[in-house]
């Protein structure tokens, strides 16, 4: 894992943590940076609909990739 150094409003990340309940500032960050990750990726997806190159739901793709977490 990469160490760096980062500028966070306090409160921001105390709230962060009080509604997740991490303990740790890390990972408070890693957990943010993985869902803006998904969420972007799902937006990426909802482009591709009706484009012909994808033919499932963005929901589709989730429970198919969460069914797939679970199995392995």
């Amino acid at each position: 894992m990469e160490r760096f150094t980062v500028s966070v409003d306090p409160r921001l990340l105390r709230e962060a943590m009080r509604l997740t309940g991490k303990k740790r500032k890390s990972e408070v960050i890693e957990l943010a940076l993985r869902e803006l990750v998904r969420r972007h990726r799902l937006a990426e997806l909802r482009e591709l609909a009706g484009s012909g190159l994808v033919t499932w739901t963005p929901e589709e793709f989730f429970s198919w990739r969460e069914t797939a977490k679970m199995k392995g």
